[in-house]
């Protein structure tokens, strides 16, 4: 029987866990924020086994919430999530830079005494920052898995552009995920259909209605938790095309129905990384963990986990 995908929210209130001054793990599962090499960070670390997964969360998603993890906790591996910067406690400041980013959560992995990766995983708009830490800690990271990830074509489509950058702006997000909140909380079913339009490419009324109903309540739960701090404006400006130097194996999970991340973004990758292999999922939506698909491809992500490396026995 496959485990239920892992999509809850895992802190208290604000994601409020403690500032360190030392790396190590907040209490019962809190996301806590340290120094690593002079610059904050925000992080959850979840202990499972001896071999780590670096988890980048896409837009609206901080490290105080959890989603699509329980397929590496299950597994045995240790999750380490960071908050990219502009979420969560991980500040966003004129100088960050993804580069600058990765550089800071590969330190980071080490003061944890993780000298191998045993994957990056690219979450939506987190997808360049896996590939960007790839291609630049290759003695570090062993593989990428991205899922529903923005690639390095223009993103988002100018519409949508204009609009995130007025509804996610820094004095205007808190007041647009309030509304959501409310909708959510006093008519679910419109909320999810309103917010459906915008992950689908399929009628999202057509899309709500395949979901079951544990699917539709950790969905709701997601949404109502999510914030867009300064992070999600800073996530459409273009990042650095380095696919060409991700040498380490890549799998690619996308879906044609996919409209926040078009599946040309995956064909794009699978074309460009050197060793790419392209997954493509029958999800309805972007939110692939919601699926009934998702067990087949959860059994993919594991596999591609314990393939063998080049050069392995």
């Amino acid at each position: 029987m496959a485990r239920r995908p892992s999509w809850h929210r895992l802190a208290g209130r604000h994601d409020r866990g403690p500032v360190s001054p030392l790396t190590g793990d907040g209490p019962a599962g809190l996301p806590i924020v340290t120094s690593v090499a002079g610059d904050m960070v925000e992080y959850r670390l979840q202990r499972q086994g001896h071999r780590t997964i670096v988890v980048f969360h896409g837009g609206h998603m901080r490290a105080g919430l959890a989603l699509g993890e329980e397929v590496f906790t299950s597994a045995g591996f240790t999750v380490l999530t960071p908050s990219r910067p502009g979420y969560g406690r991980t500040p966003l400041t004129p100088a960050t830079s993804v580069a600058q980013f990765t550089d800071t959560i590969a330190h980071l992995c080490r003061l944890q005494g993780v000298d191998k990766v045993a994957a990056v995983v690219g979450v939506s708009a987190g997808g360049r920052t896996a590939l960007t830490m790839a291609a630049r800690h290759p003695d570090l990271v062993e593989r990428v898995i991205l899922q529903s990830a923005v690639g390095f074509d223009p993103w988002p489509g100018q519409w949508a552009r204009l609009g995130g950058r007025i509804i996610f702006s820094a004095g205007v997000e808190a007041a647009t995920w309030a509304a959501l909140r409310t909708l959510l909380r006093l008519a679910p079913g419109t909320g999810l259909r309103l917010l459906m339009r915008e992950l689908s490419v399929i009628p999202a009324r057509q899309v709500v209605g395949g979901l079951s109903p544990e699917a539709r309540a950790g969905l709701t739960e997601l949404f109502r938790a999510m914030r867009s701090g300064r992070g999600f404006i800073a996530d459409m400006d273009p990042v650095p095309d380095c696919a060409a130097a991700v040498t380490q194996p890549v799998l690619i999970i996308a879906s044609r129905r996919d409209r926040s991340v078009p599946f040309t973004h995956a064909q794009s990758l699978a074309t460009a990384l050197p060793h790419a292999q392209l997954e493509e999922s029958h999800a309805d939506s972007h939110l692939i963990w919601f699926d009934a698909d998702y067990p087949r491809t959860s059994a993919r992500i594991g596999a591609f986990l314990t393939d063998r490396l080049d050069g392995q026995g």
